[in-house]
């Protein structure tokens, strides 16, 4: 949970910033303004499309921050397109167990084990579509955001324990490097529900009791949009 920490202590700094820049834009009636350039998430993760013996039993969850370009596409600016790049990192609880034995992966039911978990980093490109209220002379507004998410997958670890061995396991072929899911987002200042909800499969060519692992992802929580 620290890293969570670290990232909602950033995030309220810049929350408590966010009105004097405004004050300071609306100073000039800067009728040119962009709105949310920063993002910030932190998301609970279910796995969906999952066998029937796989299930989570601890908390699966991540954080994602980056830059979004907003681009406003009428005069009042209150419709626009939103494309950014970011970093997230996700961390999966459950009991598939993931390993590699004479460079083959192995896809089976973990048991016994104290520790056993996925964690994936990637760089992200979110495209969103962007309705909102806001002004030059409002800070405070509704928004709804929606769109797409493309992942790429910088780099997959899992981590397997149980009495007697530990075993990490890295750079797992059969993942899909690529992924790509619907987003949306909605909410009131800074704080908004969010919604992900994933199109593409984690993997490309693994298999679980002799069935193609169709795992995808679907993720909640909340998006901190900050000027």
């Amino acid at each position: 949970m620290g890293k969570y920490k670290y990232c909602l202590i950033i995030f309220f700094l810049l929350s408590f910033a966010k009105p004097q820049a405004q004050v300071n834009k609306d100073s000039i009636a800067d009728l040119n303004y962009l709105e949310d350039q920063l993002y910030l998430s932190i998301t609970y993760s279910f796995l969906n499309n999952k066998p029937a013996t796989i299930s989570q039993n601890g908390f699966s969850g991540g954080f994602s921050l980056g830059f979004i370009k907003d681009i406003p596409l009428n005069e009042q600016r209150n419709v626009g397109l939103g494309i950014g790049i970011g970093y997230a990192y996700n961390v999966y609880v459950q009991n598939l167990k993931i390993s590699r034995e004479n460079k083959t992966s192995l896809f089976e039911l973990a048991e016994d084990y104290k520790i056993n978990r996925l964690g994936i980093k990637s760089l992200e490109l979110p495209i969103e579509f962007r309705w909102r209220t806001s002004t030059p002379q409002k800070f405070s507004f509704w928004r709804v955001y929606g769109g797409i998410k493309v992942s790429y997958l910088i780099s997959e670890k899992t981590k397997f324990e149980n009495a007697d061995v530990l075993i990490t396991t890295k750079d797992i072929p059969e993942f899909n490097k690529i992924q790509y899911g619907i987003i949306l987002a909605a909410g009131y200042s800074t704080w908004n529900l969010y919604f992900y909800y994933g199109l593409s499969p984690f993997f490309k060519s693994a298999v679980f009791n002799d069935k193609n692992l169709d795992l995808k992802d679907i993720s909640v929580g909340l998006k901190f949009y900050i000027m």
